[in-house]
């Protein structure tokens, strides 16, 4: 046990000292989140047993759905009702709270901790706010990973996955033209977005994907990069099976585990359905970041702690931040999740094929580009999101309407 821990339990067990003798054996902690699928389960799971370890108590609030959890958490906060910590992920999703006062800045902690120098820089800006942390970055998922069935390939005749959309496109008629489904999409917005920005950073490479959503380029947009990216997604629009519309990615990639369908790209938390069926990188299945492992695009999940004044709770807090950082509970919760160490000086032995391509690419920036949630708002991801799954449900519709649809939305952000 670190100094630390050993002196947060110490604060914990003299804040608690007024209270009934029933609430002084151990400080609680509720922690809201999304995690519901199989691999995302045995992943919290790792968490909670390493906080009881530690002498807590966890209290596990889970909402299906992104979408639903946070607004749980959002709407308890501003009820006064508020949990230990909650679940966001990397980005902006959490700046009306702490414009509003009610998220607590964890500074301090991380400067004892020294987090920024052993976190990737475009994790911790994000958790950031006027140089302050105030969140906990507590993972890495690369977004554009591309999972497939070796054995969907094999009986496909297709030898190899192909490392560029030029030669994907083909090799997924083949794939079609053999029974499966070639494409592996579950058809909810977000899940066409992942799609649409894998391939533009893919084809279109990180210049023009920064240009776009970094710099809302409107050149960039209209650029031959930005439209052949366009084109090559809606030529997708008639390789995915009948079942998509409405589907979770956990579902989707069930297609993967019964080698019903051949490719699935999406986050690395995918991996964790994997490992949770016993399923092997190399042997069962294939990863690829990207299409030739030259680019990973970088977010992750974070947890925020809303403000108290309360001794007890905010010591439970504290205890809560000390283990999820912690470099054990690093390891187990991220070899559970299928993503990587949000630590740069943890032990990564343990950690299979895939996950060894992405910590490679986490050793130089120049590997890496932000998730799409990073670099714009709330509302524009929402206008984004609107533009992209519009275009994918629209086989009539046109490049020039994502095109035009995404320059209106800049300037509406303006």
């Amino acid at each position: 046990m670190t100094s630390k821990l050993r002196s947060i339990l110490a604060v914990t067990a003299l804040s608690l000292a007024t209270l009934p003798a029933a609430a002084q054996d151990k400080p609680q902690a509720e922690v809201m989140h999304w995690w519901t699928s199989g691999g995302e389960s045995a992943a919290i799971k790792t968490f909670a047993d390493a906080y009881e370890k530690a002498g807590g108590e966890w209290i596990d609030t889970a909402t299906a759905g992104g979408e639903n959890s946070r607004a749980a958490t959002i709407n308890r906060m501003v009820g006064g009702q508020p949990p230990t910590a909650a679940q966001f992920n990397t980005g902006r999703q959490f700046d009306d709270l702490v414009s509003q006062g009610l998220i607590r800045p964890i500074e301090d902690l991380a400067a004892e901790g020294g987090w920024r120098n052993a976190m990737p820089t475009a994790l911790v800006e994000a958790a950031s706010r006027d140089g302050e942390m105030y969140a906990l970055p507590i993972n890495v998922h690369g977004q554009n990973w591309t999972f497939y069935s070796r054995d969907v390939l094999e009986k496909s005749g297709v030898s190899e996955l192909p490392s560029t959309w030029e030669a994907m496109v083909p090799a997924l008629q083949k794939i079609k033209d053999a029974g499966f489904t070639p494409l592996a999409l579950g058809g909810q917005p977000w899940q066409e977005r992942a799609l649409f920005n894998a391939i533009l950073l893919q084809q279109g490479g990180k210049d023009l994907y920064m240009k776009v959503y970094r710099d809302k380029d409107e050149e960039a947009v209209r650029s031959e990069g930005f439209r052949k990216a366009v084109e090559t997604y809606g030529a997708l629009r008639g390789m995915v099976d009948a079942g998509s519309p409405g589907r979770s990615w956990n579902d989707t990639t069930a297609l993967l585990l019964r080698d019903n369908a051949a490719v699935q790209v999406m986050g690395d938390w995918v991996k964790g359905e994997f490992t949770n069926a016993g399923q092997k990188p190399g042997e069962d299945y294939g990863c690829t970041i990207g299409l030739d492992d030259s680019m990973l695009m970088v977010g992750g999940d974070v947890f925020v702690f809303p403000k108290t004044d309360e001794p007890a709770k905010k010591a439970a807090q504290d205890l809560l931040v000390e283990t999820m950082i912690s470099k054990d509970a690093q390891v187990a919760f991220n070899l559970a999740k299928g993503s990587m160490p949000v630590r740069s000086d943890v032990d990564t032995s343990a950690f299979d094929a895939c996950a060894k391509k992405g910590l490679e690419l986490l050793r130089s920036e120049d590997s890496q580009a932000p998730v799409f949630e990073i670099l714009v708002s709330a509302s524009l991801a929402g206008s984004v999101d609107d533009v992209v799954t519009q275009f994918w449900n629209n086989p009539s519709a046109e490049p020039d309407d994502v095109i035009e649809g995404f320059v209106n939305a800049f300037e509406v952000e303006g």
